[in-house]
């Protein structure tokens, strides 16, 4: 009988670390050709020649364009996420800690590049939902998930009086994203000024505070 992966092309038969090092490869190669031609732009001829790799190994790791795209999403959504979502529960200067988190997700929001892959998103969402919930899952509900965590922490601890902590998360995000998202999605300004991006994070907080805060009660 001949082995499981006899049917792969040679270079897509590796052990666990190389596999790895082969994926990586080819969402690099897969990454740089999406961001230049957009998704319906982008293709798997492309995406092979860039990755360095044979037609037969994408396929082996992924089976379509979408999948591939999904799974770039998903890495890179995580990541920053990941990133940026990093809260400790024993630190109770909310304010404070709101502060750098919202500062943190606008820097990284107003990046070079950072729009044109949500429009990318957008734009493939419609015929492939999947695409859409890949980002939401992996960016927005991953972040939302991690503060609610921590505004739950502040509740318990008597920093904050909040009956939801999920929408009051959604909340906190939103007001950071007031007039700069738009903008920059639709191309009004290419990268908000920074000290205007440390201005609305700081009146977002004052808002956040004022309707969750102890001393807004």
């Amino acid at each position: 009988m001949p082995a499981p992966d006899a049917n792969l092309p040679p270079d897509a038969r590796d052990d666990s670390a190389s596999d790895t090092a082969k994926r990586r490869q080819i969402i690099e190669g897969a990454r740089e050709i999406f961001m230049r031609e957009g998704f319906d732009g982008a293709s798997m001829n492309d995406i092979t020649r860039a990755a360095g790799v044979s037609k037969g190994t994408v396929y082996a790791y992924f089976p379509s364009k979408e999948a591939l795209f999904e799974a770039l999403i998903r890495e890179d959504r995580r990541a920053q996420a990941e990133r940026i979502c990093t809260f400790d529960a024993d630190d109770h200067d909310v304010a404070k800690v709101l502060r750098d988190f919202g500062a943190n997700l606008m820097e990284a929001m107003s990046r070079p590049g950072a729009m044109a892959h949500l429009r990318t998103v957008i734009a493939a969402s419609a015929k492939f939902p999947a695409i859409g919930r890949a980002f939401y899952e992996a960016g927005p509900r991953f972040g939302v998930g991690r503060l609610a965590d921590y505004l739950a922490r502040q509740v318990e601890a008597g920093h904050l009086v909040v009956d939801d902590v999920q929408r009051a998360a959604f909340h906190f995000i939103e007001l950071c994203q007031a007039k700069h998202m738009k903008q920059m999605l639709f191309c009004v300004v290419e990268r908000p000024d920074a000290d205007e991006l440390r201005r609305s994070v700081s009146a977002a907080v004052d808002v956040f505070m004022a309707a969750y805060g102890k001393a807004g009660r």
